[in-house]
């Protein structure tokens, strides 16, 4: 059945037991675990070859987006993409709110070892209705597709004042089949320090869990606050799709 017959209503999330189940799969002590030491963790697979051919195949229609956006208009890099409108397609609201779910728990962590006071709800649709007070109604999930020379220069994915500090990025396509190069990127700025940077090798239905803007870690002198930005490096050959689901909706 085509992925556009499976959306669900928007904007409260539907986590059905196919994707809890993938959810609850995951190594979650292991993935906190990366998260606190590098500010990312490698995880999957969330979704099947068949899953990422159907969303792929989303990407020249119209009616399952709300905008589209091409990179070098706005300085972003090169390569476009398509931010998705409600109802999100059943694998991206699934995957969304079953993430979610066990993500908040990591964040009210970081938050209090930040200092930070906002704690996030244990469900993602309360987490929804908060950014709705805020102002904050559109949908932030979506689908970039990159061609050769494309590439996506480092960012942070923040929308509003709500912002979840966790998201999420799974490739569509296959490294080596598909396309060449388009290396996903992150960077990690310690205080006082130079960056860092680090290639995170998904393959596809593969997703990368990374923080949005910043985490806590250990210093000698107590904990630091980490800047994290993340990207593409440019294609060399073929043709990449990535989905990207972002926990908070933007204004």
């Amino acid at each position: 059945m085509p992925l556009a017959s499976l959306a669900v209503s928007c904007p409260c999330p539907v986590v059905d037991e196919t994707w809890t189940a993938r959810a609850d799969a995951l190594d979650w002590g292991r993935i906190e675990a990366d998260l606190n030491a590098a500010g990312n963790a490698l995880v999957g697979p969330l979704l099947t070859a068949d899953d990422c051919a159907a969303l792929t195949a989303l990407y020249p229609q119209d009616a399952p987006f709300r905008s589209r956006v091409v990179m070098a208009r706005h300085g972003f890099g090169k390569g476009e993409y398509k931010y998705f409108a409600y109802p999100l397609p059943a694998p991206i609201a699934g995957l969304r709110g079953a993430l979610y779910e066990r993500l908040a728990p990591i964040a009210n962590r970081w938050n209090d070892r930040l200092g930070v006071s906002v704690r996030y709800p244990a469900d993602h649709a309360a987490f929804l209705d908060r950014g709705r007070a805020a102002g904050q109604t559109r949908p932030t999930p979506l689908l970039l597709k990159y061609g050769v020379g494309d590439y996506n220069c480092l960012h942070q994915d923040l929308y509003g004042e709500t912002v979840f500090p966790l998201q999420a990025a799974i490739l569509l396509s296959e490294p080596g089949r598909d396309f060449r190069g388009g290396d996903f990127v992150l960077t990690e700025q310690r205080p006082r320090q130079q960056s860092r940077a680090e290639v995170v090798p998904l393959r596809q239905g593969w997703a990368v869990i990374f923080a949005v803007s910043h985490r806590p870690t250990q210093g000698a002198r107590g904990t630091l606050r980490v800047t994290h930005r993340h990207g593409v490096s440019r294609l060399l050959a073929g043709e990449r799709f990535t989905t990207g689901i972002i926990f908070h909706d933007a204004p």
